[in-house]
């Protein structure tokens, strides 16, 4: 009798497309610093700057498709913000989780993503990724743009724009490591990890929540 029981989640192009774009943000994340003067590690400074600027042209092609699937797929509704069990989930990281407490959102295939996550998605696509992509683009183009006197009015120069491009970068840095955290907090470290290569997560039956259900009908009886 098999004492786990197979949770499928994520699909094939999810897969690749997620594996792709950590890549492709550890590749930025790597040079950008290394442009930014942070470390040297035997790479140039005009090395680093073509590796920057053909990771975030990937990057951008990666995400043309990544958002025709999700349209085409539907995914695009996973990550419509609730406020549903916002408050459990966030006592749950808070102190439940140190208590080894079970999580109280169970993930399936049509929810994989709980309101917290959600929520972070939202800021990283409303917030982190336009201060990204809108200074990156203005410092690729600035010897075009620059000179315009609209910018010079407004005060923007090179280095206002570098250190918005830079702050960008520390807070994809910041998200990027609490999402390496929560990676590690399914029921066994590397369970969403692995859930994110394989596709499925093996997941103990006894947490299931009808297999809860029937324990505390049992408990009640």
């Amino acid at each position: 009798m098999s004492h786990k029981k197979h949770v499928i989640l994520f699909k094939r192009f999810e897969r690749f497309w997620h594996w792709s774009q950590a890549g492709l943000i550890i590749l930025l994340m790597l040079s950008g610093f290394r442009i930014h003067g942070l470390y040297d590690l035997g790479m140039d400074f005009h090395t680093a700057l073509r590796i920057h600027t053909v990771a975030a042209w990937s990057l951008v092609v990666l995400w043309v498709f990544a958002i025709f699937w999700h349209f085409t797929t539907g995914e695009w509704k996973q990550y419509i913000p609730t406020f549903d069990k916002l408050f459990l989930i966030a006592r749950h990281y808070a102190f439940g989780i140190f208590r080894g407490e079970d999580h109280p959102y169970h993930q399936t295939a049509a929810r994989k993503h709980n309101p917290l996550q959600r929520l972070a998605y939202l800021g990283v696509k409303l917030m982190i990724n336009p201060i990204i992509w809108i200074s990156g683009i203005w410092l690729i183009f600035f010897a075009d743009w620059g000179a315009w006197p609209i910018w010079q009015q407004w005060g923007i120069s090179l280095q206002v724009v570098a250190w918005a491009h830079t702050v960008g970068a520390y807070m994809m840095l910041i998200f990027f490591i609490v999402h390496v955290y929560l990676t590690t907090t399914g029921h066994t470290p590397m369970a969403h990890i692995m859930a994110m290569i394989r596709g499925y997560e093996d997941e103990p039956a006894h947490h299931h929540p009808r297999a809860k259900a029937a324990h505390k009908a049992t408990e009640n009886a």
